[in-house]
C-alpha cells in the first residue's frame, strides 16, 4: 500500500536530492529544512543583518524581536512555564558541556553521577570527563533485551550518592522511548539533579516539560528540522540558579572593570558572545511551520512508515534488529556481512543511511558489535523511499553473501 507523504513537496532539499539519485533516509544525523526555513534566513540576511540586544537602531531591534520571539515560540513547544526558561547554545553537545562546567562545583569527591548504556556521546563525554577532574563515580545503568534501561537494576544502583542522573529520552541506535517517569522517580527521591537527552525524542511528538518534571531537557536544531549551529537547554529556574557562568565576554556581563566583572543571570547571562542570531530566527521559523502541521497526522504516516520498514527488515534473511525499536528509526546488522561494506553499496546505489557506531561507541561494543546500519526517516519520507532501499538493499546483499 502506497505512503504519500504530504509534506514532502515543502522540503526543497527532499526534492533535490531525489532529482540527484539520492534517498535520504539519514533524519536521525540531521533533517531537511522546510521552506518556511530558507525564507527565514533571507528575510533576516536580506533585509539587513543586525546584532541582537544591544543596538536601539531598527535593525538591531527587528533582529532582537524576532530572536526573542524564538525563545517565547521553544517555551510554548516544550510548556515551559516561562520563556527565561530557554537558553541558546551553538549545538546539543555545548548545551551539555554548559551544564558539567556549570555545575561542577556542585559536586564533591566520592559523588556519583549516573548514565545509561546507551548515551550518545553528547550525553557521556561531558560527564565522563567531569568525573574524572572531580574524583566522582560515573555510574552506567543496564538495559534490557529490549534495549530499555533496566528498572530493577536502576533502582538497586541509583542511590544516595547520586547527585545527578542524565538519560536519552529516546535512543539514536535502538530507537526504543526509555521509561523516564519511573528513572526520574528514582533520582528525585535522593535529591539528584535530571538530566534528560530530548535530541532525537523532540522531533516526535510533543513532549511538556513540566510533566517530565525534569531540571534540565537539552535538544538540537538541526534534527527538528531547524538549521545546524543552535541548541536548546531547557531548565527550571531553581536548577538554572545553580549554574556557574563557564564562559565569558560581550553580552552576559552586567558589568565589567578591569579586575572584577558581574554578570548576568540565566538566560543572557548563559548566552556569552554574538548568539546564532539566523540560526535561532530559522528555528522559530521551522516551529511555526510544525505547529501548522496535523499531529495526528503525522504521527500516523511516522508510524506507518515504521512498520514498513521493520516488516521489510523482519522479512529478509539473516537480519537482526538492534533493540526493539518503536519510533522512527531502526539499526541493523546481517549475519556474516560488514555494515562498512554493505554501506559502501548502498551508497553507490544512491541510498542515504547511516553506518557505524552513531556516536555511542561503547553501547555497540556492549553489543558486541563494530558497528551497524542504521535507517531513520522524517516526515518528508514516504513509501518509495523504502521501496528503492529495499531494492538496493536485496542488491547489495546479493553481492556479499
Amino acid at each position: 500500500m502506497p505512503l504519500p507523504s504530504p509534506w514532502r513537496s515543502d522540503f526543497p532539499g527532499i526534492l533535490a536530492l531525489e532529482a540527484e539519485g539520492q534517498t535520504y533516509l539519514d533524519s536521525a544525523a540531521t533533517a531537511q529544512k522546510p521552506q518556511a526555513l530558507l525564507d527565514a534566513l533571507q528575510g533576516y540576511y536580506g533585509a539587513g543583518a543586525a546584532n541582537v540586544h544591544r543596538a536601539q537602531h531598527l535593525p538591531g531591534e527587528r533582529a532582537t524581536r524576532a530572536f526573542e520571539n524564538t525563545r517565547v515560540r521553544v517555551a510554548q513547544w516544550l510548556n515551559a512555564a516561562e520563556p527565561t526558561q530557554i537558553v541558546f547554545t551553538h549545538g546539543a553537545t555545548e548545551a551539555f558541556n554548559l551544564l558539567a562546567y556549570g555545575l561542577e562545583e556542585q559536586f564533591q569527591a566520592g559523588d556519583q553521577i549516573v548514565i545509561s548504556a546507551l548515551e550518545h556521546h553528547a550525553n557521556l563525554l561531558p560527564w565522563q570527563q567531569l568525573a574524572l577532574r572531580r574524583q566522582l563515580e560515573l555510574v552506567v545503568l543496564p538495559l534490557d533485551a529490549a534495549g530499555l534501561i533496566d528498572l530493577e537494576q536502576a533502582a538497586a544502583l541509583i542511590g544516595p550518592r547520586t547527585r545527578l542522573l542524565a538519560l536519552s529520552q529516546l535512543s539514536n541506535v535502538l530507537g526504543c522511548w526509555q521509561p523516564l517517569a519511573e528513572l526520574l522517580a528514582l533520582g528525585q527521591a535522593q535529591g539528584a539533579l535530571t538530566v534528560i537527552d530530548g535530541a532525537q525524542g523532540v522531533v516526535h511528538g510533543r513532549h511538556d516539560v513540566q510533566a517530565l518534571g525534569c531540571d534540565f531537557y537539552v535538544f538540537s536544531s538541526h534534527k527538528l528540522y531547524g538549521p545546524d549551529g543552535v541548541g536548546v537547554l531547557y531548565g527550571r529556574p531553581e536548577a538554572l540558579q545553580r549554574l556557574k557562568h563557564w564562559q565569558f565576554g560581550g553580552e552576559m556581563v552586567r558589568l565589567a572593570e578591569y579586575h572584577s566583572a558581574e554578570f548576568r543571570g540565566a538566560p543572557l547571562g548563559l548566552e556569552a558572545g554574538t548568539p546564532p542570531i539566523a540560526g535561532v530566527i530559522a528555528l522559530g521559523a521551522s516551529l511555526d511551520y510544525l505547529a501548522g502541521l496535523d499531529p495526528a497526522a503525522v504521527v500516523g504516516h511516522e508510524a506507518a512508515l515504521h512498520a514498513k520498514l521493520l516488516a521489510g527488515l523482519g522479512a529478509r534473511d539473516g537480519i537482526q534488529l538492534l533493540g526493539a525499536p518503536r519510533v522512527a528509526l531502526a539499526s541493523f546488522v546481517v549475519e556474516g556481512v560488514h555494515n562498512a561494506d554493505l554501506a559502501h553499496l548502498l551508497t553507490e546505489q544512491g541510498i542515504a543511511v547511516r553506518a557505524g557506531h552513531h556516536c555511542a561507541m561503547p553501547l555497540l561494543q556492549r553489543l558486541g558489535l563494530a558497528g551497524a546500519i542504521r535507517v531513520s526517516l522524517g516526515l518528508y519520507n514516504d513509501s518509495d523511499d523504502l521501496e528503492r532501499f529495499f531494492g538496493a538493499l536485496d542488491q547489495a546483499l546479493e553481492l556479499l553473501r
